[in-house]
């Protein structure tokens, strides 16, 4: 088991290193975040920490490969990575400087549609090792290695290492495939201990049984819901590079927790005709949500939400007027309004159901997946939400990690992530 620590501070790799090997991890890979935010630095350092340890350099050296093999196998490594779309000169070139220097080869497919095609060639040239590997951004699309990695495990006899999401689920998948050594990244990095992770992993792989975890996992299309029951409006906005809410609606109530695909309303100020048909349209688990001009009267109450709780619809967004919160409250029903009042209109039937709308200049499309919660309302595209689900989760499994860290170490945000380091200069 080879743990990848991709971290950018050093103190941080150095105390999940240490977690790690204590659960039983056998390799440390000195992450490239790592090797790009410390230098050679990270690799002597973990040498001097873990003298007996095989440390792994993740140079993924694409040119100038002797100079870069040789920096690595002096600093203390013992195996250092070529890519496998590296010119074959530059995967030679490492081959031959790792015979020179001391230091085995490893040679990662990353994104490498050739790589059944090189891996014979790359073998007879001596690799030490053939890495096959999902990158973290096709992760986030659902892409696995598995199949790529029994197909090069059957046509080569180099020890085949294997990277991408693996966790204590699927780590079976990869034993089962032909992997020998199985590179396990964020399920260790960002477990709130990562030698009880490390333990599971070793677990599953001894017993050859898959371990639950309920994170460190990617969902396709049928996963999005239970994943977003799981995040907050502020990681996605985060796995959306700072993405914008819609701002100016507020939940009638604290601790709420709105989650389902829009069906989406335009109505006139106070036609309450449209959202009352709307309910009937909506499936279980929808949100109905509704543009009746942000102004009043009212186009909700307590009748219109007992009818929504009759279809098992998840709630209500209304860029608009509701009244009966009271009653709203008692029944549980989730609803981001922009204002209250008693005064309800007529429902004269001006309007349509299940086309695009804006609210606060964020367009909703039908079917697009509504987050609501104590900070606010999130629109997801349907055609982005398994991506957007993805990255959400990666930002909650990291800063699970970080508060673990703050908590442990009796530390501050500041001092755990090196505010101070990387401030923009």
């Amino acid at each position: 088991m080879q743990v990848a620590l991709d971290f950018i501070d050093l103190h941080r790799a150095v105390k999940v290193a240490e977690e790690a090997i204590s659960g039983g991890a056998d390799w440390l890979e000195i992450g490239t975040p790592l090797i790009k935010s410390e230098g050679m630095n990270a690799v002597r350092h973990m040498r001097k920490l873990f003298p007996g340890v095989t440390l792994l350099a993740d140079m993924k050296t694409m040119d100038a490969g002797r100079m870069e093999m040789e920096m690595a196998a002096k600093a203390g490594a013992n195996i250092a990575v070529v890519m496998g779309e590296a010119p074959d000169s530059t995967i030679k070139e490492c081959i031959q400087a790792g015979k020179n220097y001391g230091i085995k080869i490893c040679v990662d497919f990353i994104n490498n549609g050739k790589v059944e095609e090189r891996i014979a060639d790359i073998e007879k040239w001596g690799a030490d090792y053939i890495s096959v590997h999902t990158a973290i951004d096709d992760q986030m699309c659902g892409m696995t290695p598995f199949d790529t990695l029994k197909c090069v495990c059957s046509k080569i006899k180099a020890p085949v290492s294997v990277a991408g999401g693996i966790n204590s689920e699927n780590v079976v998948d990869a034993v089962n495939a032909g992997a020998s050594i199985v590179i396990v990244g964020g399920y260790i990095t960002k477990s709130k201990d990562a030698k009880i992770a490390a333990e599971s992993i070793k677990t599953a792989i001894r017993e050859n049984k898959r371990v639950d975890t309920a994170l460190f996992k990617r969902v396709t299309t049928e996963g999005v819901r239970e994943a977003l029951s799981r995040l907050s409006t502020a990681n996605i906005s985060d796995a959306g590079h700072r993405a914008e809410g819609i701002t100016g609606l507020y939940p009638i109530y604290q601790n709420m927790k709105l989650v389902g695909k829009a069906v989406t309303v335009r109505t006139f100020p106070g036609d309450w005709a449209k959202p009352v048909e709307a309910i009937d349209i909506a499936k279980e688990g929808d949100v109905i949500v509704i543009d009746a001009g942000g102004v009043g009267p009212a186009i909700w109450g307590e009748l219109a939400t007992h009818s929504a709780l009759q279809k098992k619809i998840s709630g209500v967004v209304i860029h608009g007027a509701i009244r009966d919160i009271s009653e709203i409250r008692k029944l549980n029903f989730p609803a981001f309004v922009k204002m209250v009042m008693p005064t309800a209109g007529e429902p004269k039937g001006l309007g349509e159901i299940n086309i695009p709308v804006q609210v606060s200049g964020i367009r909703i499309n039908p079917g697009d997946w509504i987050v609501g919660d104590d900070d606010g309302l999130m629109v997801i595209p349907m055609s982005e939400a398994d991506v957007r689900v993805n990255y959400g989760m990666d930002c909650l499994e990291r800063e699970n990690r970080i508060r673990q860290e703050i908590l442990s170490e009796k530390s501050s945000l500041g001092k755990v992530i090196d505010v101070l380091k990387w401030e923009k200069r």
